[in-house]
């Protein structure tokens, strides 16, 4: 009789601490709420660069550029459009940044904007060209594109983001600057230089028990 008691309180303890357990590990895990929201929708959650800066960045020092001087004495000496390429986009900062995600937004901001001829970069270019070959070896005669065709540059826009990170007390001063060229790539004149300021301050919320 006892020994049966025993075994029931042994089995009741056992199964009563399985369910904390289980308890605990839902409590630890919580559940996954996913939102959808517009892509224009800020979203800052870590004051890291995100696509909002990106976006932002890349349309304001695009109009920027193309409102300067260099445009209009172009086109008026040359009677077209300017011929627009985007170089590299040097990361200087501290993060990790997908500036490949920035130099899409900046050539986005180039082709739509109808005030320049934007051409392919250099790795697009290589994909295009090695379309044209197979095209020579493959493709109906009268469909193939010729080489020697392609439209050369006349500016190049280059550049580089740099951060700076001060610290102190769980509260974070994060400062971005991305700064732009435009260079004419038959001098190497700089017609245009931009610069863009960021700062956002990050604060950690405390928790009082």
């Amino acid at each position: 009789m006892t020994g049966s008691l025993i075994g029931d309180r042994f089995r009741f303890g056992a199964t009563a601490g399985m369910f904390l357990l289980s308890l605990g590990l839902a409590a630890c895990g919580g559940e996954t709420k996913v939102t959808r929201v517009d892509s224009e929708v800020v979203t800052d959650l870590s004051g890291r660069w995100n696509d909002t800066d990106s976006r932002m960045v890349a349309e304001t020092m695009v109009k920027e550029a193309l409102d300067y001087d260099w445009l209009n004495n172009f086109s008026n000496s040359k009677h077209r459009r300017p011929v627009v390429v985007v170089g590299t986009v040097l990361n200087n900062s501290h993060e990790h940044i997908n500036v490949q995600t920035f130099v899409t937004d900046l050539e986005r901001e180039l082709t739509n904007s109808q005030k320049v001829t934007f051409v392919a970069g250099k790795d697009e270019r290589e994909e295009v060209r090695t379309e044209r070959k197979e095209q020579a070896m493959y493709a109906r005669e009268d469909t193939q594109k010729a080489p020697g065709k392609e439209i050369g540059a006349d500016y190049m826009m280059k550049g580089t983001i740099a951060t700076i990170l001060d610290e102190a007390d769980g509260t974070k001063a994060m400062f971005y600057q991305v700064d732009l060229q435009m260079v004419d790539l038959e001098t190497n004149a700089k017609v245009w230089f931009g610069q863009k300021k960021i700062k956002k301050v990050i604060e950690k919320k405390r928790t009082v028990f």
